[in-house]
């Protein structure tokens, strides 16, 4: 489903480059988890996914079901079924919650050719989704993460997610900032989008995440590169004695 070929990456402002390199294929119905110590090329790796325009890729390229993405714009990689959580979700002062809901899901219907979603259908689709996260309904009024604790705000990207249904989830360090109940919470939510047509890679300092959400595939990336692959076992070795064996064997 995921194909990232030798792909090099710098930061368009001052031409640092982060990525250098990377190979990674992610298959439908997997879960990988990317692990890697700060500064590693993570977040730059999810930005990159989503389109962001702080990032030029000057080699390589990304494949998504077999088409590449780097000439499309965010908007079209997210109607194609790309997903990016983000580690620090965005406050958006005026804009209420349901309203940035109803306006993704029927954009994303139009992309597909279908009709947009009735006034009635939306609100049983968004109260039943909200139940399943422990959400109150009179949050989704407020101004969109704007107040949000930093659990709710994760709580909420779960929400877009499994209302919009995509077929590649990435999610930037989604455990940051989050307390045990939150992040139990949060594991279910992904935990309940798996399936064999869609692939979640779930980036993260952590293996504790990965208690909650085990991946089939655990890669780390280490400056710009993968260089170990491995099952939820990896996560458990990295846990227990760090990247620097990881990192010297690669050297």
């Amino acid at each position: 489903m995921l194909e990232i070929k030798n792909l090099h990456a710098r930061i368009a402002e001052d031409g640092t480059e982060i990525i250098r390199g990377l190979n990674l294929t992610v298959n439908a119905g997997e879960v990988a988890a990317i692990m890697g110590p700060n500064g590693s090329g993570k977040s730059t790796l999810s930005y990159i996914l989503a389109g962001r325009e702080d990032y030029e890729v000057t080699e390589g390229d990304i494949l998504f079901n077999g088409e590449s993405i780097l000439e499309m714009d965010p908007a079209e990689r997210a109607s194609s079924g790309i997903f990016l959580a983000f580690q620090y979700p965005m406050e958006i002062p005026g804009v209420a919650t349901m309203e940035f809901l109803k306006v993704a899901m029927n954009a994303q219907r139009k992309a597909r050719g279908e009709e947009p979603l009735t006034v009635p259908e939306f609100l049983k689709r968004v109260k039943d989704v909200s139940a399943t996260l422990q959400m109150d309904m009179n949050m989704l009024k407020r101004p969109l993460n704007v107040g949000f604790s930093g659990g709710e705000k994760k709580r909420a990207e779960i929400l877009q997610m499994k209302l919009l249904q995509p077929k590649l989830c990435v999610m930037d360090e989604t455990d940051s900032g989050l307390d045990i109940d939150a992040l139990k919470i949060v594991a279910d939510g992904v935990n309940a989008l798996r399936s064999p047509d869609r692939a979640i890679v779930v980036i993260t300092h952590y293996q504790r995440l990965l208690e909650h959400i085990v991946p089939d595939t655990v890669h780390v990336l280490y400056r710009g590169q993968i260089i170990k692959s491995g099952d939820k076992d990896l996560a458990a070795d990295l846990e227990t004695n760090g990247y620097a064996g990881v990192i010297g064997e690669a050297a």
